[in-house]
């Protein structure tokens, strides 16, 4: 696709900003920082306004004229919803100078300037277009989470920004291993921005039983509520918990327990976009939002008071002796746990409820394990011979795999015929 930058230039929409929201008063070093150098890193913690605002910088750093400003998301919901603000806050209708690609639903525009997508999205597109070369800057949004999809596009950006002078990228992160993001790029620059955080008081309130799936995790989240009652009975509330069928049943077990003017409210990623919508719109009712951790760091639900946080998430690990890919519920890490936390500090004070005791909290390890510790990286594998991009063990990871998890996945393509004996992709391999 040809851009005629000229009148790209003069089409472009009029970025206006939020003063309130803090990364605001950092527009001008980081306007300069996108212009001056390939790689900028960003940090900032949730709240500080950096997904919302970065594209408009990019716009006023003259990015968006010979390409797109393409803007990575780790989930569906958040390529959406980002897309959906951001175009509100240019004034534009979603699918015009602002548009968004999920699997299976996209809604762009030729003449577009921001494209929000999944990073599985823009995974797919480099296989087609090597150079990714539809774009002339990339945003990379919450590279902390360190999924496997994350951490293969900054290995692939890496090598991608030393033969595209013209590409910059954008990487922003929680404030959380920010020095490593810039020795993979080489010392990039850092430009941290502060949140708009208020105090958070923390309170532990362990559940009784044994099972926190089973009642007494639901009973936990009802006393919980009426203890933030007392506090303020119309504050919003968000409940983190692991999936779907937690979700299912708490919102049960609240709708039978009476709750006045309280209006109950599921997200998750497979809801529908109508249904997401709901909670970007809060009505005169008090809400609890019972949600996954989408809305941990990639989401920003308005008017939350209180947060309840289960402690629990779904985390996906490989078994070496099934040699299946498991979605285990697992203990949070300290770092995720915090960042819930820092969901109901956003308006005024807060005050976050923790459904297990602080003993269990400072026993918890600091960081959640990158994915690519802890995952099959047949797929991995696969991606890298299709694209021509090489080994496994030459490619840029900011964390190398074990050579135990490279071979375990060797050999699985090996059985599945989808490698032959040269380590060469076979019909059946590309087509997997």
């Amino acid at each position: 696709m040809k851009f005629d930058p000229q009148r790209r230039r003069e089409r472009r929409p009029k970025p206006s900003y939020d003063e309130a929201l803090p990364i605001t008063a950092h527009r001008e070093a980081i306007i300069e920082a996108i212009r001056a150098h390939r790689v900028v890193v960003v940090a900032g913690e949730t709240g500080s306004g950096k997904t919302t605002q970065l594209p408009k910088f990019c716009l006023e750093a003259d990015r968006g004229l010979s390409g797109l400003i393409g803007c990575t998301q780790p989930r569906r919901i958040a390529a959406r919803a980002m897309a959906s603000r951001v175009a509100e806050e240019l004034g534009e209708e979603l699918g015009g100078a602002v548009g968004y690609q999920v699997r299976f639903r996209e809604r762009t525009s030729p003449d577009g300037y921001l494209k929000f997508m999944t990073d599985g999205i823009l995974l797919a597109e480099a296989v087609k277009d090597r150079q990714l070369r539809r774009y002339d800057t990339l945003i990379v949004d919450e590279a902390h989470e360190r999924s496997l999809n994350i951490d293969f596009l900054l290995g692939y950006l890496r090598r991608l920004v030393e033969r595209r002078a013209d590409l910059r990228v954008v990487i922003t992160s929680a404030t959380i291993d920010t020095e490593k993001f810039s020795r993979h790029f080489s010392n990039a620059p850092v430009i941290e921005v502060s949140g708009r955080g208020y105090p958070v008081e923390v309170r532990y309130r362990p559940l009784e039983g044994e099972s926190r799936d089973g009642k007494d995790l639901y009973r936990g989240i009802i006393d919980a509520v009426h203890e933030l009652d007392r506090i303020d009975p119309r504050g919003d509330i968000l409940v983190f918990l692991s999936g779907e069928r937690e979700i299912h049943e708490a919102r049960d077990a609240l709708t039978r327990a009476g709750l006045r003017h309280t209006e109950v409210l599921p997200l998750y990623a497979r809801l529908s976009a109508a249904e997401q919508q709901r909670v970007f719109h809060p009505g005169p009712a008090r809400r609890i939002i019972l949600s996954t951790n989408v809305a941990e760091t990639s989401l920003t639900v308005p008017r939350i008071k209180f947060v309840i946080d289960s402690g629990l998430a779904r985390i996906s690990r490989y078994a070496h002796r099934s040699r299946i890919q498991r979605l285990p519920i697992e203990p949070i890490s300290q770092a995720s746990a915090n960042q819930r936390m820092g969901r109901c500090g956003r308006l005024g004070p807060g005050t976050c409820i923790r459904l297990f005791d602080e003993e269990d909290f400072e026993s918890r390890p600091a960081f959640t394990e990158p994915e690519i510790l802890r995952t099959s990286l047949a797929s991995v594998i696969l991606r890298l011979l299709t694209m021509g991009l090489g080994t496994v063990e030459d490619f840029p990871f900011i964390d190398p795999p074990a050579p135990r998890m490279i071979n375990d996945a060797y050999q699985l393509l090996f059985e599945l015929g989808a490698l032959d004996g040269q380590r060469q992709v076979t019909p059946l391999g590309r087509r997997l």
